[in-house]
């Protein structure tokens, strides 16, 4: 099979190795099917797309909102390689999943309006399929109301005409999105579970998505959620886009045929 990418940002080694890991195991792949670029770490590399079956974009503590006199310098250079990357990948149509940070690369390269306007506290929320939504085959067997882990300082306020809703909170407006037939954007973390959420707590329990104090109390709260069917977003894009050598080959994940 070929690889999928997952570009990730995260400079906390336990924050990027336990994404991985949720990668890898939410989307029924070993660690030989995924090629993981550290962005934080170092400038993108020569990419040829073709090397792929697809790209997963994980999350990051960036916020593209701030005004940019405030980001760091290692900031700009990723948003500047990711957008660069991304002008490839829609032209192509190329298999394209961004979780949480994907409504700030895919949405904001869209022209997407991002702001505070709909930030999220930390922890569950429900989540509402739109009548496009059950139709996309990244929420196939999803049921038209899920559970998923919320947590961000800035979200979508207005989608470009082009793009299609396909979920909704009540807190915030746009959940999930599509872009052409097989680019796609979260609000949500379809890569979190209860114990995924309690590592990110922790991690980032000074970082101003809450009070430091309150850490406890949420990583409690967090394991009333059942988030399964978020979670399954994962296996249903890698099912959908892994292929072999051969083009035309899918790769078949039991359960997913």
């Amino acid at each position: 099979m070929k690889p999928f990418l997952l570009i990730a940002t995260r400079a906390e080694n336990k924050a990027a190795d336990d994404e991985f890991d949720q990668i890898l195991r939410f989307g029924n792949l070993s660690a030989s099917d995924v090629h993981r670029v550290r962005l934080e770490q170092a400038p993108m590399p020569a990419l040829d797309l073709d090397d792929y079956s697809g790209i997963i974009v994980g999350g990051s503590p960036f916020t593209g909102s701030e005004p940019e006199e405030t980001k760091s310098a290692t900031q700009i250079r990723v948003e500047a390689e990711i957008a660069t990357l991304l002008d490839e990948v829609v032209d192509r149509d190329f298999p394209f999943l961004g979780a949480c940070y994907g409504v700030g690369t895919l949405g904001r390269h869209q022209g997407a309006v991002i702001d505070f306007t709909y930030s999220e506290p930390v922890g569950g929320t429900t989540i509402h399929v739109t009548d496009a939504g059950r139709d996309d085959p990244l929420l196939a067997d999803i049921p038209r109301q899920f559970s998923a882990f919320v947590g961000h300082k800035e979200a979508v306020r207005h989608l470009p005409d082009h793009a299609v809703l396909l979920a909704t909170s009540a807190a915030c407006p746009v959940q999930m999105f599509r872009i052409r037939t097989n680019l796609y954007g979260t609000q949500f973390h379809p890569e979190l579970d209860a114990d995924g959420i309690a590592t990110r707590i922790r991690i980032y329990k000074n970082a101003g998505y809450f009070a430091p104090e309150e850490a406890d109390t949420l990583i409690r709260a967090a394991s009333q959620w059942d988030v399964t069917c978020a979670n399954r977003i994962i296996a249903n894009f890698t099912a959908r886009y892994a292929r072999s050598a051969s083009p035309s080959s899918l790769r078949r994940v039991p359960g997913l045929e």
